[in-house]
């Protein structure tokens, strides 16, 4: 076929590659928020409460702030009052001052707060199965890729940061030649590989801030 004659795919109403993608990411969204409606709903909260219980619980005793809280979920301040509001009244956390500055309220998970936490912080049996449905070199290869797509969302802003090892000073990418273990994790002084990258860890430091 000649190159006048040739059409490329999208030309032929086939979508590209990307497009693909991006439809596949838009059709595991609304499964995700699908199933976080009904996993939070089944435990008397929003899925928007849910997420920060989660936040809390990973925060640990310190606790957060109003601000750090909105910018944990990427919403706006009021959004995260309110939300923070319906959890003091259900008796899941409280409001007191600061450790750090007398005149900063923390919002720290009471008791009840901390066993819900660690109920709704539990994946459904829905999503498990479907990653289980990748075999190991899927999954690895789809960790990288979505650990890039996450990176390149956050430096423009669009999400919040994440504490990954891609940015994670004590992370040394690619300094072994075995294929399977190629980083090196400085904090645990040990080699691993693209599997086990993580996208939340509670260790890692920023790179950018030393």
């Amino acid at each position: 076929m000649s190159a006048d004659n040739a059409r490329s795919s999208t030309d032929l109403g086939v979508d590209s590659t990307e497009q693909s993608i991006l439809i596949g990411l838009s059709k595991v969204s609304l499964a995700l928020k699908s199933q976080s409606w009904q996993d939070a709903g089944a435990h008397g909260v929003s899925p928007t409460q849910a997420q920060i219980l989660a936040l809390l619980q990973a925060k640990g005793s310190a606790g957060m702030r109003l601000s750090e809280v909105a910018a944990g979920l990427a919403v706006t301040a009021a959004t995260a009052s309110d939300a923070v509001r319906v959890l003091d009244l259900k008796g899941l956390v409280l409001k007191m001052r600061s450790a750090e500055d007398a005149r900063a309220i923390s919002i720290v998970l009471t008791p009840q707060g901390q066993k819900l936490a660690q109920r709704t912080s539990c994946w459904s049996d829905l999503l498990l199965g479907a990653v289980d449905e990748l075999s190991e070199p899927e999954q690895t290869v789809f960790l990288g890729g979505l650990t890039k797509m996450i990176r390149k969302l956050q430096e423009s802003g669009q999400i919040p940061i994440a504490k990954m090892c891609v940015t994670c000073r004590f992370f040394q990418p690619n300094i072994y030649p075995d294929g399977d273990k190629p980083h090196h994790c400085d904090f645990v002084n040990a080699p691993f590989g693209d599997r086990d990258l993580r996208i939340e860890c509670p260790d890692q430091i920023a790179a950018s801030t030393i």
